[in-house]
């Protein structure tokens, strides 16, 4: 994952709260309970795994048995080395001793327990990429070494489509209801990285590739449970008639999930945070904005979904003194670039979260261009006294900035589409003022007015009055 792309921003837990979830899953606590274990008499070999000799005990510890047991104790003892809560101490001798990092988990931060947490998380991902068991036991070669040019397996490809899956989890987790909403089935999953954009009908060989995708992807999920990264309810292993075939795609949504359900945990979300940020990608979270000037605060909510938006906003107020914050805020929203319509939407929405503290700061407004429009809606809504009128070019500037806003948050909605025909009915004769407006998106809001109203007689007028107001700029 490397891109500078933005994605939706994320409500994340308390850093405490994930930190306390961090420390109970299975995963870093065996890791913790065998860096504590280990002691002198401990042993490694050449790659720092116990040798085979000491995974029983090392098993035993964790209270786990059998074949499973010993394997879950060579992995745990792998992150514990991997995130430094166990050193080696004389790699000739295969000793070791408890790390650093060790007493981070208990002594140090959440970020602290988080860190090594992240770092264990690495750890499994590198892990979910390599081939199963019996892929690895058939390259074997006849000196006894693994021959990887004999498997069909590109370890950068892996892990970029492990990588792809993780990132479209982690955007279907960042909506507004985030890690509440349900689990996104694994079919879905793996047919958004293997299903072209735009193809109605998947074919044959397409749906052959989904159902790979679902099984590889089976695999990885119940390798990255333990880590606390998702939740995961596997493929019913009763739907492969025979161990040697895969289920095919569920022909509906009735029986979808026996083909196994994913929701990424919120210390997950967290998780793949701190990943795609390391990547480049622009993962903001809410909060993020708090201690920053009003003009961070509408510009970076102004691509926010409304949830988002007015809990980063809350939180931003949380921290101001109200009349000061209003001021603040009527002052970032000025300007005529082209993000300016939405920042005075999202300073208005903002701006009823402070309640009426902030009527002085309106009132000092009232006679400015570019806020007076704005500062008399708010005014008349909160119940002020002796609101002064508007001027007719006043309420048809407020009409085109309003709309400009519209435009940049929702494009050609619904919602859209029912103002313009407002518009346009209680106005007669709107559009033959309406492109003399000294506003910047004059003549792109009468386009779009143009494209939107169904009426054609209307929508004429409207594409006339907008290449009027073109011509009128280009002078």
């Amino acid at each position: 994952m490397s891109d500078s792309s933005t994605l939706p921003p994320v409500r994340l837990r308390p850093e405490a709260e994930l930190a306390r979830d961090a420390l109970s899953t299975p995963l870093l606590s065996r890791a913790a309970r065998l860096a504590r274990w280990a002691g002198e008499d401990t042993r490694v070999d050449s790659g720092g795994g116990l040798v085979d000799e000491q995974l029983p005990a090392a098993a035993e510890v964790l209270g786990l048995s059998g074949d499973d047991g010993a394997a879950h104790a060579g992995e745990a003892w792998r992150v514990a080395v991997d995130t430094g809560l166990v050193e080696i101490t004389d790699e000739e001798a295969g000793t070791v001793a408890a790390g650093e990092d060790l007493a981070l988990l208990t002594g140090g931060s959440p970020q602290d327990a988080l860190g090594v947490w992240l770092g264990a998380l690495e750890t499994v991902l590198a892990d979910a990429t390599v081939p199963d068991l019996d892929g690895l036991l058939e390259a074997v070669d006849e000196g006894g070494e693994i021959d990887l040019s004999s498997l069909d397996w590109d370890p950068e490809a892996e892990a970029r489509f492990l990588d792809g899956v993780l990132a479209n989890l982690y955007v279907l987790t960042a909506g507004e209801d985030g890690p509440g909403a349900g689990p996104v089935p694994l079919p879905a999953l793996a047919a958004s990285m293997i299903v072209p954009s735009g193809m109605a009908e998947p074919t044959n060989d397409v749906l052959e590739q989904v159902s790979d995708a679902m099984m590889r992807l089976d695999d990885q999920f119940r390798l990255l449970e333990p880590a606390g990264l998702v939740e995961y309810r596997p493929v019913d292993e009763a739907l492969m008639a025979d161990a040697d075939e895969e289920p095919a795609a569920p022909a509906d949504d009735t029986d979808v999930s026996r083909y196994g359900m994913v929701r990424l945990t919120p210390l997950g979300l967290y998780g793949l945070r701190a990943r795609l940020l390391e990547a480049g990608f622009t993962a903001p979270a809410v909060g993020d904005l708090a201690d920053k000037g009003a003009d961070a605060l509408l510009d970076g909510t102004a691509v926010y979904p409304p949830g988002a938006a007015r809990a980063e906003t809350e939180q931003w107020l949380a921290r101001r003194e109200p009349l000061a914050a209003a001021r603040e805020l009527l002052a970032a929203a000025r300007g005529s670039d082209a993000g300016a319509p939405l920042r005075r939407l999202r300073c208005q929405q903002a701006l009823s979260l402070v309640g009426a503290t902030a009527e002085p700061a309106l009132g000092e407004v009232l006679d400015d261009a570019e806020l007076g429009g704005l500062a008399r809606v708010w005014l008349t809504e909160h119940g002020a006294r002796d609101v002064p009128a508007p001027p007719e070019a006043m309420i048809f500037w407020l009409t085109i900035d309003t709309v400009a806003a519209q435009l940049a948050v929702e494009g050609d909605s619904e919602e859209l589409l029912a103002l313009v025909q407002g518009l346009a009915q209680q106005h007669s004769g709107f559009f033959a003022t309406a492109w003399r407006v000294d506003h910047p998106a004059t003549a792109d809001v009468l386009e779009a007015m143009g494209r939107l109203h169904p009426d054609k007689r209307i929508a004429k007028e409207a594409r006339k009055a907008a290449f009027k107001a073109r011509s009128q700029r280009g002078n």
